[in-house]
């Protein structure tokens, strides 16, 4: 029961941040449970804005070919994913409404050349929600680094995915050992 009120404290959502990471069409089209994990996130989202949340999506946002990093050109050959990123390709796959805040970036992670940490850190949000995708790559990376910065990280497992089960499941393992991951379910009976 102690651990349970010292989740609830964490998951105030007066200091909450809920990040959709990279639900954009090309992506989410390739995903294993594609039903599923957008009614999870449309749950989430809604539930997050009924309780005030502050909502950020991370938006894909390549760079030219030219100043692509050869480490990740290398890499995202390697993976050969079917996503052909089309202009409508990188739209966003749910709603957004105003007080949403979408941040273009150009890395596995929200901290890295983005002001992500400034929005939290000058609002006084100190745990950070995930949802999205790919769980062993973006999602995986962002909440490992929001843990390392001092946020209280959390994954909600049920809103991930990935375009690689396996790699979604052995993630998901692995973060257990290094942020809080929950249900939706158990995160909304927190908030009740």
């Amino acid at each position: 029961m102690e651990e349970n009120n010292e989740l609830k404290a964490l998951l105030d959502p007066k200091h909450t941040a809920l990040v959709i990471w990279d639900v954009q069409k090309a992506l989410v089209g390739s995903i294993f449970n594609k039903e599923e994990f957008l009614e999870a996130n449309r749950k989430i989202l809604a539930k997050a804005r009924e309780r005030g949340v502050a909502v950020f999506f991370s938006k894909i946002t390549p760079l030219p070919e030219k100043f692509e990093s050869p480490a990740r050109k290398y890499f995202a050959k390697r993976r050969k994913l079917p996503i052909t990123f089309t202009p409508d390709g990188l739209d966003l796959a749910l709603e957004t409404v105003p007080t949403d805040i979408i941040i273009p970036k150009n890395t596995a992670s929200f901290f890295v050349g983005t002001n992500f940490e400034l929005y939290l850190r000058n609002a006084g949000l100190t745990t950070v929600l995930f949802t999205g995708i790919a769980t062993e790559m973006g999602v995986e990376s962002s909440a490992r680094d929001a843990s390392n910065r001092g946020f209280f990280s959390v994954v909600l497992s049920d809103a991930v995915s990935s375009f690689n089960q396996e790699g979604h499941n052995r993630s998901l393992e692995n973060l257990k050992n290094i942020v809080a991951v929950l249900p939706s379910a158990d995160l909304f009976a927190l908030w009740e």
